[in-house]
């Protein structure tokens, strides 16, 4: 919470630097509106998960990923240089092969590591940057990460996927089917980059740091789960680029 505070303190003290140095100069406010496309690449620590993949004998997960969406703002026009809007950001990889072992002979084991997020996204435009904006902000809102793992065989009948309560073989002849989550609130500083191709067209990167402020995890229907390695609950820093299509005055 201290980061965050001297973060917080830090961007209105530069806020209002600026704007009170914009005035003396007479830099001219920037405005426009945009909206586009965001591929971006995260980082996450799953050192805690691929050390139990290890034990599947499957190859394990990277710790970078894809995630895809999008986002949009628009210049306010209260406060000069100060835009605001959303982003949404999400991705998948995943891991399988094919178990060979004692009770498991030919069975596929199959990993898959979800993550995402987004939310209100405010940002200040440098005003003495020309031909370019380049913004620092934070984006305000939650995420979420989940870890399905699945053991299962390469068909079934229809009458074997109704287990019989107290009946454990038929309970393994079934296979494991596990999901755990992690909703999480961020406040994720950014910093980021538009350069325009023309009034219409600009093209953006910039980065970010995901902080995770819940190590709460849930199991299949909500269950609670104790546990789970703190790493996995850990921030994140991550890579934006975007293609966005709007108004740009800078």
């Amino acid at each position: 919470m201290k980061k965050l505070a001297l973060f917080l303190l830090l961007l209105l003290s530069c806020t209002r630097y600026f704007a009170q140095e914009g005035e003396d100069v007479g830099w001219v406010a920037r405005f426009g509106a945009a909206g586009g496309i965001s591929p971006s690449y995260v980082f996450p620590n799953l050192d805690a998960l691929n050390a139990q993949i290890k034990t599947f004998g499957i190859p394990e997960l990277s710790n970078g990923m894809f995630l895809f969406g999008g986002g949009g703002y628009a210049y306010i026009m209260i406060v000069d240089n100060v835009r605001i809007g959303g982003i949404g950001l999400s991705g998948t990889q995943s891991t399988s092969g094919k178990v060979y072992g004692a009770g498991f002979v030919g069975w596929n084991h199959e990993v898959k590591y979800n993550y995402g997020f987004g939310g209100l996204t405010i940002e200040y435009t440098l005003p003495f940057v020309k031909n370019v904006a380049l913004s620092i902000g934070s984006i305000i809102g939650g995420g979420s990460q989940s870890i399905e793992i699945f053991e299962n065989q390469d068909s079934y009948k229809w009458g074997d996927v109704w287990p019989e309560p107290g009946i454990a073989d038929k309970i393994k002849l079934l296979g494991v089917n596990t999901n755990i989550k992690n909703n999480f609130f961020t406040f994720t500083p950014t910093l980021n980059l538009d350069v325009p191709i023309n009034r219409f067209i600009a093209l953006r990167v910039g980065a970010g740091y995901v902080m995770n402020f819940s190590s709460d995890w849930k199991i299949n229907n909500d269950q609670n789960i104790v546990g789970v390695p703190k790493d996995l609950s850990s921030n994140n820093f991550f890579i934006q680029t975007g293609i966005y299509f709007g108004f740009f005055a800078f």
